[in-house]
This record gives C-alpha cells, structure tokens and sequence, in this order.
C-alpha cells in the first residue's frame, strides 16, 4: 500500500469513527452515557454529551474534507486537531479508571492509545508531503489548493 493510500485509509478511519461516535452521543446520549467506561463518571449530562457529540461530528467533517482533497495543509490541520481531541482524552481517562476492573482498565486504554497512535502516525506520513503529492507528480506539495 502507497503512502498516499495508507493515509486515505487512516483518515477514513478517523473520519468514520467521528462520525459513530458522533451521530452515538447526539442521537442516543442516554445509552452512550450508560457504557460502561462512561457511566462511572460524574453525573449524567446531557447538554454536555450533545456538545461533545457535536464537536464529534464537527471533527469529522474536517477529516471528510481533508480526505477528499488531500490537500497537506488541510490534511494536517485535521490530523494534529485529531490528535489534540485524542491526548486530551486519554489523558482525562487516564486519570479515572479506578471505578473500573483491570481488564476493563487496560481494555479502555489500549482503545484511547490506539485513537492517539493513529493519527500521531498519520501526521509523520503526511509531513513531509510525498504521500499527499498525485501520482506521477513533481513539485512539493499534492494538488493545488
């Protein structure tokens, strides 16, 4: 598999995993609320599980659009937001497993580590701009944009 195609894939990955959380949380916040690496956090809210739906679904279009020019700099302004949405998750979650059993713990961090490891990869693959250039193309940078 190509860089380029390798990088399609990552962000179709992203995109749609944004996309079921999303559309998850929106649609049904209260059974979201009820997963288990969920519902042991503070109360259920659901103003705050909309917004982070939304902000779910907001992410996803900006992967949809990056994955449909993969254009560098748009390409990479939605991995590193992906990555920052994926840190700063990992991170909270990191500090509040103690309500969880270790095998969950481990289960859910293994998860979170993985929504961290592929968009980390995905920006070291599109930064120097030779996976996003067309094929057969000279230059420095994908398509014009």
């Amino acid at each position: 598999m190509s860089g380029r195609a390798g990088l399609r894939v990552g962000l179709g990955l992203l995109a749609g995993g944004q996309v079921v959380l999303g559309l998850w949380i929106v649609l049904l916040p209260e059974l979201f609320w009820k997963w288990p690496w969920v519902s042991h956090l503070p109360p259920y809210n659901e103003h705050l599980l909309q917004d982070f739906g939304g902000a779910s679904l907001a992410l996803a279009v900006v992967l949809c659009a990056a994955l449909a020019t993969m254009e560098r700099r748009l390409v990479l302004t939605a991995l590193v937001a992906c990555l920052v949405s994926s840190v700063t998750h990992l991170l909270f979650h990191a500090r509040h497993l103690e309500p969880l059993s270790a095998g969950s713990a481990a289960g859910f961090m293994a998860l979170l580590g993985a929504a961290v490891l592929l968009p980390a990869v995905l920006v070291w693959l599109a930064a120097d701009g030779t996976a996003l250039r067309e094929p057969g193309a000279a230059g420095t940078g994908g398509r014009p944009g």
